[in-house]
């Protein structure tokens, strides 16, 4: 039975304390002892991770490593990343020891939940987290097909628009997105995936246009609180 949750936080902090936030208003509990107990490591000198993604070396690792061996230490048995770029270490955090609910998989339950089973999805993120596909693989497995922004729209609305979020210029950052979102949508999408942990601070929308605006906070929030309830 799981009797902890993790939140290894921090990249950036603004995301992990929004995760907790929704965490705790999107819980079904009636009193404080119904809550989910956690433990938030939040550390935000861990290297950027799309830099060292692009950059192709390994310095967020051993913070990430501390990271997990903390939240272990601490009798957790359950993690969560808030933070889509830091899942590219997923599969060597897990060997850590503890069971780490991937974002992306969250994200395709929440698809799925919406009646969402295939067709084209857009996905906005990072710069590494486009060029390096972690979306786009885990999508065709579950039989989805892919658009993201294109090098333009990457180098002049959602980069610029993550960077401005960081800096906590939410408008700034809100017109950007938006931009880019519009243009996606021109693809046929089924749905858009907001697959940035910082994008929800500045994108509230469940829908844009018609389309669905699927939040990976939220989604990895919900993969979070069913995992949970489920061996209560």
């Amino acid at each position: 039975m799981i009797k902890r949750l993790g939140i290894l936080g921090g990249m950036g902090p603004a995301a992990s304390a929004e995760f907790y936030r929704r965490l705790t208003e999107l819980t079904p509990a009636g009193t404080d002892q119904e809550h989910i107990p956690c433990v938030i490591w939040s550390d935000p000198t861990v290297p950027d991770r799309s830099t060292s993604l692009i950059n192709r070396d390994d310095l967020p690792w051993e913070k990430l490593k501390r990271g997990i061996q903390g939240l272990k230490n601490a009798d957790c048995d359950l993690i969560v990343i808030p933070c889509n770029t830091a899942h590219f270490w997923y599969e060597r955090l897990v060997d850590l020891g503890v069971p780490i609910i991937h974002i992306v998989d969250s994200v395709v339950e929440e698809l799925q939940s919406q009646g969402i089973n295939s067709g084209t999805i857009g996905i906005v993120g990072t710069t590494a987290t486009m060029r390096l596909g972690l979306y786009q693989h885990h999508f065709r497995k579950s039989g989805y097909s892919c658009v993201t922004p294109g090098a333009h729209d990457m180098d002049t609305l959602v980069q610029p628009a993550i960077d401005y979020i960081k800096a906590n210029n939410l408008t700034a950052a809100h017109n950007l997105l938006m931009q880019a979102i519009d243009n996606l949508r021109s693809w046929n999408v089924s749905a858009i995936v907001l697959g940035c942990t910082e994008i929800p601070l500045a994108v509230k929308d469940s829908q844009f246009r018609g389309k669905p605006l699927v939040n990976s906070i939220d989604s990895l929030v919900k993969s979070a609180i069913k995992q949970f309830k489920k061996d209560l």
